[in-house]
């Protein structure tokens, strides 16, 4: 199966995932997708992959997942409550890293196969999965405050709280995921990859990102709508 058409399959079922969470969960099936895609996303990070004529590393749809989940959160619940799922995903990165570094402490038994592999993966991640929280941190944090930035902007200029949901969401995402992937690129790969190769990861991931964001905003718009059975 072509790598393009994974990567929108997976769009459409990580977004439908997110509602799917919502609809049964409601505000915990945000909290719990917050987890299950920052843990996912930062072991798909390191895959690279060639896409639409792009080399890119996976993970960003899972991450542009996480921001979705913040933006609904603020147009639903308020903004406490986004920052409450930013400092749940800032706290699951770090359980993470430490959980998965701990593994390689052990001193396999001669039966043992997973090992090799679990170290290939791991041993060399720490410096990823550090640049992977700290700009999580930085760059969800930055979201919710332009999201409700833009939100109190526009109710200000047209006395209206509901409208320009399209603008609040693309505006705060559109920003925050250039902040995501810029930093998180040369964070976690300088040293290991030349200044071009460097520069195209950040373009190609934010191309994507693009994509994803806008992408995102008719199911936020239905986020709105569905009633939560949770």
């Amino acid at each position: 199966m072509p790598n393009e058409l994974i990567l929108i399959l997976s769009l459409i079922l990580f977004f439908g995932g997110v509602l799917a969470f919502y609809y049964l969960f409601g505000r915990a099936g945000l909290y719990c997708w917050t987890v299950l895609a920052t843990v996912a996303a930062n072991i798909e990070v390191l895959i690279m992959v060639n896409a639409f004529g792009m080399e890119q590393t996976l993970g960003n749809i899972l991450f542009a997942s996480t921001f979705l989940v913040t933006d609904i959160i603020s147009e639903v619940y308020g903004k406490e409550d986004s920052k409450k799922a930013v400092n749940i995903g800032i706290m699951t990165s770090v359980a993470f890293i430490i959980i998965s570094q701990s593994w390689l402490l052990y001193t396999p038994a001669g039966s043992d196969w997973a090992m090799p592999h679990i170290q290939a993966i791991f041993s060399n991640t720490p410096r990823l999965m550090l640049a992977s929280f700290l700009v999580y941190a930085i760059c969800q944090r930055f979201d919710v405050w332009a999201y409700h930035k833009i939100w109190a902007f526009t109710e200000k200029k047209c006395g209206d709280h509901r409208r320009y949901l399209w603008l609040r969401n693309n505006g705060s995402t559109l920003i925050s995921q250039f902040l995501n992937t810029f930093l998180f690129t040369f964070g976690a790969f300088l040293g290991m990859y030349d200044f071009g190769t460097l520069m195209s990861i950040v373009w190609a991931s934010y191309i994507i990102f693009i994509v994803t964001s806008l992408a995102d905003t008719p199911v936020v718009y239905l986020a709105r709508m569905i009633k939560p059975r949770a």
